[in-house]
């Protein structure tokens, strides 16, 4: 039986500045991608039997089976290569055997590319005051109802397997910040201990694992975790714990220092990251996936990312603004509508504001990455990132 992930590094660079990398990630296709592709209606940049990532990449967040307000069309035109479900809130609404039951996520919600689901620890432990945990798993107080649960390595592996996503990621254990060294090294340890019982529940055909290391800013912790997760048979690897509440720079001093020892063959993932000067020092450091609610939150909350910094689109400076909300973009809310009428959108409190906003922060994070993969590429990452920081900053 062939693999459900394959890893084709294209472009590694390795100077003093930059381990920044390009590469292609190839994943099965779920059963409903290979029914569309039968009725000739295949996903984009995919073959008859996979899809293919190119890296780096962001991955847009679909908590709730949505990505808010978009449709999968539109996530589509935005080239949105792959997208992410959350198993917490799917567990506990609609169910993971409802949806299971209706043909899986890709299905339930109409998306013909690849999902990666969240193993549901990070949701369940940032419950802290509502759970408890051992290292059997953690029972946890819905915060829809109040009911308990209990999560553990098993179920969450079992969950994720109903939701039929392409990667499912092992259930961790992410420690707040700021935290005792003890905890830190109890939660890593509990963390590894977690993904070699998840390892043992059989998945479907199409779905990759990937582990999680964790450590917190202890870069000591964090070696050890990628030292002994590396061993097991996972088919890529995610930094989790990191944004979280520490300062920006520090995590950028770790994921420098951590990034490069995580398996070279193998994809990279950094969960939870975060602004795009987070994503492109991170990409410097040798990371190629992303994902992180900022985008679209702050798109909701009037917050717009352009080639020449952040705009505040309810600021009343863009009252009479008839120009586009970036010149340099291609996106459908930067082609068709002007500063002041998303102003007047926003402003309204109208539904329309946090769809056209989301569409165009989603699309600039997007096409951000594909800038950076083209400058790997072309051997110009430090160029091209000085380039971008000169203008997004002049504001």
């Amino acid at each position: 039986m062939s693999k459900p992930l394959r890893f084709e590094l294209q472009k590694s660079l390795n100077t003093d500045t930059t381990k920044a990398r390009a590469a292609k990630i190839y994943l099965k296709k779920h059963p409903y991608a290979l029914e569309l592709t039968q009725k000739g209606q295949s996903f984009p940049n995919s073959t008859p039997t996979e899809f293919v990532i190119e890296t780096p990449t962001f991955m847009p967040v679909g908590t709730q089976g949505t990505v808010k307000g978009l449709t999968p069309n539109d996530l589509v035109a935005m080239n949105a290569q792959i997208i992410l479900g959350n198993t917490y809130h799917l567990y506990l609404r609609p169910g993971h055997q409802r949806v299971e039951r209706l043909g899986d996520l890709q299905k339930f919600m109409n998306w013909g590319g690849p999902i990666l689901t969240d193993s549901g620890g990070f949701q369940v432990f940032s419950l802290s005051a509502m759970n408890k945990i051992n290292d059997e798993g953690v029972t946890f107080q819905s915060h829809i109802d109040g009911s308990k649960h209990h999560f553990n390595a098993e179920l969450s592996m079992q969950i994720q397997r109903a939701l039929g996503s392409n990667i499912v990621m092992a259930f961790d254990q992410c420690p707040p910040f700021p935290a005792t060294e003890k905890f830190i090294r109890d939660s890593m340890k509990r963390t590894v201990e977690w993904a070699k019982r998840g390892l043992k529940v059989e998945l479907k055909p199409h779905q990759a694992r990937f582990g999680i290391f964790q450590g917190s800013l202890n870069v000591e912790l964090r070696k050890e975790s990628i030292a002994q997760l590396s061993e097991l048979p996972f088919d890529g690897f995610a930094l989790g714990g990191f944004a979280i509440g520490e300062p920006m720079e520090m995590m950028h001093q770790v994921v420098r220092h951590v990034a490069p020892l995580m398996p070279e063959n193998k994809p990279r993932y950094l969960m939870g990251v975060g602004r795009p000067e987070d994503l492109i020092e991170s990409v410097r450091a040798g990371i190629d996936i992303f994902d992180c609610v900022m985008p679209s939150r702050n798109a909701r909350n009037g917050q717009l990312f352009t080639s020449v910094g952040r705009i505040n689109i309810k600021n009343a400076r863009y009252a009479d603004d008839e120009g586009p909300l970036d010149p340099s973009c291609e996106c459908e809310t930067c082609k068709n509508y002007s500063r002041a009428y998303l102003r007047h959108l926003f402003v309204a409190g109208e539904y329309l504001s946090g769809r056209l906003n989301t569409i165009h922060n989603l699309h600039f994070y997007i096409n951000l990455m594909k800038q950076m993969r083209k400058a790997i590429l072309e051997d110009r990452f430090d160029a091209w990132a000085k380039d971008f920081y000169s203008q997004f900053n002049a504001s």
